[in-house]
C-alpha cells in the first residue's frame, strides 16, 4: 500500500514509505515549505497524488501552530485523493527507537519526549519493548517541567521495584529536548542513555518503522482521533465578570 507520511510535531517530515523523507528542522520556516515538500516526496517516489493510498499523520503532542498546519494538510489530502487517514501520536513509537535490551537483571524503559517550549516537555513512559507485544503505559502522556517529571519517573520506578524486587531498570530518553535538559536527567534515579533522535529523524528506515507502528493491528482496531494534541492548557481564558462595555453593567460569564 502506498503511504504517505506527514508530521509537523518538530519541524516537518514527509515522505512516501520505502523512500528517503524530506525533513525541514527549522520550525520557523517549515509551515511554508510543507506543501512543496509533499509534491516533492510523492514526485520522487515516482508517484501522483492519486496513486497515494493511505496518509499516517503525526498528531502530537506539539504546540499549536505547526502541528495544526500538518493535519490540515493530511485532511485536505486524503479528502482530494480518498486515501485513509490514520492518525498516530509523535511518542509511543519512540519505543521502536530504543532497542528492546532486557536481560536477566535489567530492563529499559522508554522516557519519550518532545519540546513543548517555555522550559517543558511532553513525555510518555513506556515499559520495555517485546517483539509482537504492546509496551505497558507506566507514565500517560503529559506535559511537565523536567525536574517534576524526573519525580514522577522515579515514582513509576519505585512502583515496578515493589512488583518486582530482583529487576534492575534502566530509563532510556529519548526525543527532540532531551538534550537540553541533560543535566536535570543525570538525578534520575535509574538513567539509561540520552538522546535527541526520533524514528523520524532515522531516515526511509525510521519513516517505514513509524508508519508500520501506526498502521499494525492493534492500532488500527483501535483508531485516535485525527486531532491534534496540545495537552497544554489555553493561555486566554475568558475574563469573570466580564468587562463592561457601552456603559453596561459587567456580566456573569456563567450566565
Amino acid at each position: 500500500m502506498q503511504t504517505l507520511v506527514i508530521d509537523t510535531s518538530y519541524g516537518s517530515t514527509v515522505g512516501v514509505v520505502g523512500h528517503e523523507p524530506i525533513v525541514e528542522t527549522d520550525s520557523r520556516t517549515h509551515v511554508e515549505k510543507l506543501q512543496v515538500n509533499i509534491a516533492r516526496a510523492v514526485e520522487q517516489a515516482g508517484l501522483r497524488p492519486q496513486d497515494i493510498e493511505r496518509i499516517v499523520v503525526g498528531i502530537g503532542p506539539a504546540p499549536f501552530t505547526g502541528l495544526r498546519a500538518g493535519i490540515v494538510a493530511a485532511k485536505a489530502l486524503a479528502f482530494a485523493t480518498g486515501a485513509e487517514l490514520v492518525g498516530q501520536d509523535v511518542l509511543s513509537p519512540q519505543v521502536r527507537l530504543v532497542d528492546a535490551r532486557a536481560n536477566d537483571d535489567v530492563c529499559h524503559l522508554t522516557l519519550a519526549v518532545n519540546d513543548a517550549r517555555r522550559r517543558q516537555l511532553y513525555f510518555m513512559l513506556k515499559g520495555a519493548a517485546r517483539e509482537g507485544a504492546t509496551p505497558r503505559t507506566l507514565i500517560e502522556m503529559d506535559i511537565d517541567y523536567p525536574q517534576s517529571i524526573v519525580q514522577r519517573v522515579d515514582a513509576a520506578i519505585e512502583r515496578l521495584r515493589k512488583e518486582h524486587p530482583n529487576v534492575r531498570y534502566a530509563v532510556d530518553i529519548a526525543g527532540h529536548g532531551a538534550m537540553k535538559y541533560a543535566t536535570t536527567w543525570n538525578s534520575l534515579a535509574a538513567l539509561g542513555s540520552v538522546s535527541d533522535d526520533t524514528l523520524l529523524d532515522e531516515g526511509a528506515c525510521g519513516l517505514e518503522r513509524f508508519a508500520a507502528f501506526a498502521t499494525s493491528d492493534e492500532a488500527l482496531s483501535h483508531p485516535v482521533p485525527v486531532e491534534p494534541l496540545y495537552l497544554r492548557r489555553p493561555d486566554v481564558s475568558v475574563p469573570n465578570p466580564l468587562k463592561h462595555v457601552l456603559n453596561h453593567a459587567g456580566a456573569d460569564k456563567t450566565e
